[in-house]
């Protein structure tokens, strides 16, 4: 087996260096005096955004690398890991060899980059072309389904048993609490019931990343990503509720005052205080540089806000929100940007909105539909003097992109979350539905889907977890979290929509469980950075580091 890791790690060296000649050439298109220029960037954007996903899928390739290397060294490293390390790598060396998928109908290939030669090269290096041609085959891909089949999985151990304990809590508290009634609540359209939120809250669900100081668990964004992760393979929407949290708590007890710390923290932590963030506004989207929404002070004070908002989550439950709005009107750009922690009073089915100076009107949704999305309209809508996060006009914008590494890893982990769960239900049908007189499991175009959706989670789940352990070390991660939020959306679609072709027609049908899971997974590559603006921060970043 140790024959098989010092294999993936020589397939991982050649893929980064691959990686690394993409680069180069980009670097001649829009970083010609060695600095990018951003509207070379822009108008060379399918060659940014594909050098972008190369790099991500290579970074891929380094994680499941690493968590063989893992397995082996606890003693687990089995048939079923080999399996799913042979398949996984092999595929994606095959990808960066041939061309890599951005989107169904955008490919970025080796010769777009006029790298050829280079890629032939690559794909006969001696690991990887063992990877492509000898160890992803039909024959490996069907002996993998047929273990998962038996109910084996890989190996996902992290390393530390409490933090293994958290992940058994969550999964069992998923499949008893959240799973069996996650579809009736989607079709309903029903807010996630108060009495579940509750028994989260007791779990420590909205405080897994507050310091205990402050009541909360103080446990890091790896504990984080594994929370959510269950509870997303439950359903989406439990594993989201935690993200508003996350976000306030992050927002706060990096940024806020002494006082609204002491004020707040607690409260969220224990869930007395359900957050919302209010960031996006209808005209702008990612263009968080051209918000509108004002906040202007009183005479005594206060701060009055005006503007509007739009696909904000669990808002008329939520008691408080962060939001994003411009103080200073003559200051364009990001500088006139400030943090307002607005506290509200939590509504009702009959009245959503109790307080003065705020409206909402509700946004229908295809799924995600536990905690409700939102348009605000804010008419002089008064938030407390001492409401200014951290006291200080103009950081807003600061404040809020030193969150976005955690939000994205957790981003990420959610939809690993779902991906699994389309996992589960495409393999349970697969075995129990017969056609032709055998069970649909035993056609290689059914079991070469399972494989690669088991495969493919492996390899984005070890790659978040790299970029959570990184951040809970204290180091830069936003390219890391940036890859792992990327290429998580696109497994989780692709397995929803995978699974539902296993289906057949019966996943068309509102009534089975896949028709929800793929609804929920279509909005992964949209919020927390669209897909597209993901690729392009990735891809800046990484040439700005040459």
């Amino acid at each position: 087996m140790s024959d098989d890791i010092a294999l993936a790690r020589a397939a991982s060296h050649a893929a980064a260096e691959f990686t690394d000649s993409v680069r180069s050439k980009l670097a001649d298109l829009v970083a010609p005096d060695g600095k990018l220029d951003a509207k070379l960037a822009e108008r060379e954007q399918h060659l940014l955004h594909g050098f972008a996903w190369m790099a991500t899928i290579s970074a891929a390739i380094d994680a499941a690398a690493n968590w063989a290397g893992r397995a082996h060294d606890a003693g687990a490293f089995g048939e079923t890991d080999e399996l799913v390390l042979s398949i996984g790598i092999g595929e994606y060396c095959a990808q960066l060899a041939s061309g890599v998928v951005m989107s169904q109908n955008e490919t970025v290939r080796p010769c777009d980059f006029g790298l050829d030669e280079e890629a032939r090269e690559f794909a006969c290096d001696d690991a990887v072309s063992q990877f492509i041609t000898l160890r992803n085959t039909a024959e490996k891909r069907a002996a993998l389904a047929r273990r998962l089949a038996e109910g084996e999985r890989p190996f996902e151990g992290t390393g530390d048993g409490m933090l293994d304990m958290v992940r058994d809590q969550f999964r069992t508290f998923a499949a008893n609490r959240i799973a069996p009634y996650a579809h009736r609540w989607h079709l309903e359209d029903a807010l996630i019931p108060s009495e579940l939120v509750q028994e989260m809250a007791n779990l420590g669900v909205f405080g897994v990343c507050i310091s205990e100081e402050y009541g909360g668990l103080g446990l890091g964004k790896l504990a984080m990503c594994l929370v959510s992760e269950e509870l997303s393979r439950g359903w989406i929407c439990a594993g989201s509720l935690g993200t508003r949290s996350e976000i306030a708590g992050e927002l706060i007890g990096e940024n806020g005052t002494d006082e609204q710390k002491a004020r707040y923290l607690p409260k969220i932590a224990d869930g007395s205080i359900l957050p919302t963030a209010v960031f996006t506004e209808p005209d702008t989207g990612s263009d968080l540089a051209s918000v509108r929404t004002r906040a202007s002070r009183a005479p005594d004070g206060v701060w009055l806000i005006e503007g509007a908002k739009t696909w904000i989550t669990h808002a008329a439950r939520a008691d408080l929100m962060t939001i994003l709005c411009r103080t200073d009107p003559g200051t364009p750009g990001y500088g006139g940007l400030s943090m307002l922690l607005a506290e509200k009073s939590r509504g009702t089915e009959e009245c959503p909105f109790p307080d003065d100076g705020i409206a909402g009107d509700e946004i229908e949704v295809l799924g995600y539909r536990g905690m409700k999305e939102y348009s605000l309209g804010f008419d002089r809508f008064a938030v407390d003097s001492d409401g200014l996060l951290g006291g200080e006009e103009g950081q807003g914008f600061k404040q809020l992109m030193r969150t976005f590494e955690g939000a994205r890893i957790q981003t990420a982990a959610r939809a690993i979350g779902v991906g699994w769960n389309a996992f589960d239900l495409g393999l349970r049908y697969a075995a129990q539905r017969t056609q032709f007189g055998k069970p649909l499991l035993a056609f290689p175009r059914v079991s070469d889907k399972l494989a690669m959706m088991a495969c493919e989670l492996v390899m984005v789940r070890e790659l978040t977890y790299s970029a959570a352990r990184h951040k809970d070390r204290g180091e830069r991660c936003d390219i890391e979290a940036g890859m792992a939020k990327l290429l998580a959306a696109r497994v989780a679609w692709a397995n929803a929509d995978n699974a539902l072709q296993i289906h057949g027609g019966n996943g068309y049908a509102l009534e089975y469980q896949i028709s929800r899971v793929l609804c929920d997974a279509r909005i992964l590559n949209i919020f927390e950075g669209a897909g597209e603006i993901q690729a392009h921060v990735i891809g800046r970043g990484l040439m700005a580091l040459r």
